[in-house]
């Protein structure tokens, strides 16, 4: 597959929650957590995905990699949509697509030694013919995410946190991927440990040549490790581009604001630096707002932003922005 080539492809992607209630629980409302988000991804880049907590990025990683069934819309990794395959062919991609969960300390079976976490999808995907060639794969592996042979027998309550996110990573590796949804891979996290798993993950990147959906709240992370940038808001993606667009030259008002709230250490920074506090409250995505979805927080909200959807359109080479103020509506 060639590097120009785009390997995600994702289209007018929805995943709607129902909302039940009464005593027979029907259906009165939903929970639009994606809502018609269209993005790609080409092969060996980083998109990292930003936004306030809530906003549904973790759901928008579930449902491209069909651990949630999507509302509405497709998702197509290498020219072929994932919703439309069968059993056997979804079991063959998840050998291509995996995941790093946020928490490390849920998501690993407390029963099972490291070594076993770490090779049992090889066993399942036959990527190792017995149990010893599953040991001596899942350590090497072990070993290139920076822990000791000798750990891999140990159970999980018996590391750090840094620790048991690099079993996380050891275990999404454990079946040579090309693709990789790092959902909040390193919030749980010390500082000093974060900087680690950081510089693991571009290293991995760099050895395995693989291609990351970088979920994240710390700009600053995401600014670090990838090479496009896209902005939630409560269920939609309203920017998109170069992080050298995004962090340089912000479009739309939501990400002035959140790039305003990034801390500085360089006092002339901090001293001219305009902080912008947005108004109200963030809506609820089962009633979100009519027209734009930002603009009851919006310092430049107009009338037409009430009633009409702002296009999401390209500014600039591959720059994208939702806003009718940008879009010259008004």
């Amino acid at each position: 597959m060639s590097e120009n080539m785009n390997m995600i492809e994702v289209t007018n992607l929805k995943k709607y929650f129902p909302i039940k209630s009464g005593l027979i629980k029907k259906t009165s409302g939903f929970v639009k957590a994606v809502d018609n988000i269209s993005f790609t991804i080409k092969k060996g880049q980083v998109l990292g995905i930003v936004g306030e907590s809530g906003c549904g990025k973790s759901t928008l990683g579930r449902t491209m990699l069909k651990l949630l069934n999507p509302t509405d819309g497709k998702v197509e990794f290498e020219g072929k949509n994932i919703y439309k395959m069968n059993k056997k062919e979804l079991t063959n991609l998840r050998t291509k697509m995996q995941i790093i969960f946020q928490d490390p300390y849920s998501s690993l079976n407390p029963r099972l030694p490291v070594y076993e976490i770490v090779g049992e999808a090889m066993m399942q995907h036959d990527i190792a013919k017995n149990k010893k060639e599953m040991r001596e794969k899942a350590v090497e592996i072990i070993g290139k995410c920076g822990l000791f042979p000798e750990q891999a027998n140990r159970y999980p309550h018996q590391f750090s946190g840094g620790q048991r996110q690099r079993i996380c990573i050891a275990r999404a590796l454990a079946v040579n991927p090309e693709f990789i949804v790092c959902d909040e891979a390193v919030s749980a996290l010390d500082v000093s440990i974060q900087s680690q798993i950081i510089n693991l993950l571009k290293d991995l990147q760099d050895d395995f040549g693989l291609t990351y959906l970088f979920i994240s709240h710390d700009l600053s992370v995401v600014k670090f490790i990838s090479d496009d940038v896209a902005v939630m808001y409560l269920g939609q993606i309203v920017e998109k581009g170069h992080k050298k667009q995004i962090f340089d030259n912000p479009l739309h008002p939501y990400t002035e604001a959140l790039l305003s709230a990034v801390p500085s250490f360089d006092p002339t920074i901090r001293q001219n630096k305009k902080r912008i506090i947005l108004k109200g409250d963030i809506p609820s995505p089962a009633n979100p707002p009519k027209g734009c979805r930002f603009h009851t927080r919006c310092s430049y909200s107009h009338e037409v932003c009430e009633e009409n959807v702002p296009e999401y359109k390209e500014i600039e080479n591959g720059h994208f922005t939702m806003c009718h103020k940008i879009n010259g509506v008004f």
